[in-house]
């Protein structure tokens, strides 16, 4: 798939990988939509970067803990940028909990915005995307859906759900729309924490680094562009999968 001129949204898009991969998107000559929720001044400084960098972009606030209204943001940037043919799900939560203390509100508020809102944006991706037209999805998980996290019980379980959720869509929306994903290991700091625990986090990879943003930016715009791929789930962790 050629990535110029076509139309991307990009979920949690403001902040961290999402923004980083909003930015790659554009830099590559699409259009993207970025949407944010609750933040409007970084996605109004990311919007002018686009802009700024000769690229076409525009910016639209839909609250996915509502998954209700996820159809909502794909007519949005439909109107604003054109037919969407690209969709990267990476707008997520990070709950801290455990089994002995899990809420149904709080499993509930992570599974609405980390899996039932991918899901209804893909849904009423496909139903949009014109006949004739090809499409591709990115869906953003974790590589710790394998080894999970004790303390992100709801969020690993989640995420979990997308790595399903990806096989199961690559079958349902073949041959015209692709569905795959990138499981992000030592990225960046988890909200909350700073370089000096991330760091100690990427001691004992492999690789022994924090990798940042671009590996992930280039494995998401690799699967898209990768006309014969469809239902893999790119490990982009440092080699932490091999210890």
């Amino acid at each position: 798939m050629d990535i110029g001129g076509r139309t991307a949204v990009v979920t949690g898009a403001a902040r961290r990988v999402g923004r980083s991969i909003a930015l790659g998107l554009a830099d590559a000559g699409a259009r993207v939509f970025v949407h944010y929720n609750r933040s409007a001044e970084p996605a109004e400084e990311l919007l002018a970067e686009i802009e700024s960098r000769g690229g076409k972009a525009a910016i639209g606030s839909v609250d996915l803990s509502q998954p209700e209204l996820a159809a909502d943001l794909i007519d949005m940037a439909t109107k604003a940028l054109g037919e969407v043919s690209i969709l990267v799900n990476s707008a997520s939560g990070f709950a801290t909990d455990t089994i002995e203390d899990v809420s149904l509100d709080g499993w509930l508020r992570s599974h609405n915005l980390t899996l039932a809102s991918p899901v209804f944006l893909t849904k009423r991706f496909a139903e949009l995307i014109g006949d004739g037209s090809t499409g591709a999805v990115v869906n953003i998980t974790d590589v710790r859906t394998m080894a999970p996290y004790h303390k992100h019980f709801s969020y690993v379980i989640a995420k979990g759900g997308i790595d399903t959720f990806t096989r199961t869509a690559a079958l349902s929306l073949a041959p015209r729309i692709r569905v795959n994903a990138v499981a992000l290991g030592v990225i960046l700091p988890p909200p909350g924490e700073d370089a000096a625990y991330v760091e100690a986090l990427a001691a004992e990879l492999p690789l022994q680094r924090v990798g940042g943003t671009d590996p992930v930016v280039m494995a998401a715009l690799g699967l898209i562009r990768n006309d014969f791929v469809t239902g893999e789930i790119i490990r982009v962790d440092g080699g932490a999968h091999l210890t």
